[in-house]
């Protein structure tokens, strides 16, 4: 049952208020701005009636108090002296509303039956927008796409197992992150994540890097050392780039997997371990098996729940939403937020066109380079890196073709200019090379750079 706090010096006005919404709500009174306070501090009422003119603090004085309490209560302000004035300053304040004196009981009943009404609405779109700004993200992961949302559907069903997990995907979806996200919402959440990239360690060092060694077991081992499997006791261990694991660590991961437990390098010694294993790679494991670069067996036992992470140009809906929050990153603690920076229409646009071959990683460097390379509020298309400015170009040549400014062989002939200076920028600009994998010869090379103005750099 809603709470209505009845603030009023006259013991007859608090009765008779009192008597009046008792059927429908909790009433408490007070009988002055300090004993309002206190009542508010102690339980936060649904809404207050508040006279104006009390013995010592005018009822006004309660409002900014309100405020700096960061109650969001509505007040309705009971008053009969300069009515219009009192009303106008009360509303200044951030009362909801006022009500002159003498008033009628049922016409101030309905008044606070629909305020309360109101409030309950406002606090349900607040609820509401609350579970769909959820809704798009999990954990550090951000979409509203269909193929996304069926990512955060399948984290919050494993995290709740402790099966082994195969998460694939190109480089760039953000497969630590999933990783992360299925410990962070798991039984083990409250235990180590550690990670490893089994590609970025050197081979002679990967296996005293997972398994640890104890003092002397080689040259330059002067004292005992615990690998990742012992670090993550409890919690979870992330093997990114599992398939650079060369065949003889294959075969001793196996053993950590299927026997849970581990030999420190040096040492005989089984040590038993407890912990939940989430693999990832960017490449095709069974054609790894297939060419035998990657045990059966251990694929089998690593890929027991296989997980998919989709690529940016597969969730085009989201890369709005990733600049918006790459952007709020991006930006230094100590700026205003209210004046953070802001993508143009173009640079929106470029972003959407572009292919993103780097996938959700490239498009936050892309972020992050543009917020580096402006001076203003606003990033335009010619703060974006190169690939992506490229991409905005040929929207904006071909925008300029839908409104008639260009016809279909100056549009062509501006793509055709595009590709050859890519093409020769790449190949640093060595003009047989740039004519073999254009499948054209040189002179024809030369010829169109000529009919291009396209002039190598000096």
């Amino acid at each position: 049952m809603p709470t209505v706090l009845v603030v009023d010096d006259e013991p007859a006005v608090r009765e008779s208020l009192r008597m009046l919404l008792k059927r429908e709500y909790t009433v408490d009174t007070a009988e002055s701005v300090d004993t309002a306070l206190q009542a508010v501090t102690e339980s936060v009422p649904d809404l207050i009636l508040l006279d104006v003119v009390m013995p010592g603090r005018s009822g006004l004085d309660l409002l900014p108090e309100l405020r700096e309490l960061a109650l969001e209560i509505p007040v309705v302000v009971l008053t009969a002296t300069n009515t219009v004035a009192v009303a106008v300053e009360a509303m200044k304040l951030g009362a909801a509303d006022f009500v002159t004196k003498p008033f009628e009981l049922e016409a101030l009943r309905l008044k606070v039956s629909q305020i309360l009404e109101r409030r309950v609405l406002e606090r349900e779109v607040v609820r509401l927008r609350d579970e769909v700004r959820q809704r798009h993200r999990l954990g550090p992961m951000v979409g509203r796409s269909p193929a996304i949302q069926e990512v955060f559907r399948t984290i919050e069903r494993l995290a709740k197992a402790s099966a082994t997990v195969l998460i694939t995907g190109e480089s760039g979806t953000g497969k630590e992150l999933a990783a992360r996200a299925i410990h962070d919402l798991s039984p083990r959440s409250g235990e180590p994540f550690v990670p490893v990239n089994c590609g970025a360690i050197p081979r002679d060092l990967i296996e005293t890097e997972l398994f640890g060694h104890e003092k002397g077991a080689f040259t330059g081992a002067s004292e005992q050392r615990i690998g990742r499997f012992e670090a993550a006791s409890g919690g979870t261990l992330f093997l990114d780039e599992i398939g650079e694991l060369e065949s003889s660590l294959q075969v001793k991961l196996l053993r950590a997997l299927q026997e849970r437990v581990i030999e420190r390098v040096g040492s005989g010694a089984a040590i038993p371990i407890d912990v939940r294993v989430l693999a990832a790679t960017n490449r095709d494991l069974e054609a790894e098996v297939a060419g035998g670069r990657f045990r059966s067996d251990l694929y089998y036992r690593v890929n027991v729940v296989p997980l998919v992470l989709p690529p940016l140009r597969a969730r085009r809906e989201d890369i709005e939403l990733l600049a918006e929050a790459f952007l709020a990153r991006a930006e230094p603690p100590e700026s205003d937020s209210a004046a953070r920076r802001t993508l143009s229409d173009s640079a929106h646009r470029a972003l959407l066109e572009y292919g993103w071959p780097g996938n959700v990683r490239e498009l936050e460097n892309a972020i992050e380079h543009g917020v580096a390379m402006t001076d203003g509020d606003t990033i335009e298309v010619a703060q974006l890196p190169l690939s992506v400015r490229r991409s905005g170009q040929a929207e904006a040549l071909r925008e300029e073709w839908r409104r008639g400014d260009l016809d279909f062989e100056q549009l062509v002939a501006s793509f055709e200019s595009e590709i050859l200076r890519e093409a020769l920028e790449r190949e640093d600009w060595n003009q047989t090379r740039t004519a073999s994998s254009l499948g054209i010869t040189r002179r024809i090379l030369k010829l169109k750079m000529d009919r291009f103005g396209i002039d190598a750099p000096s």
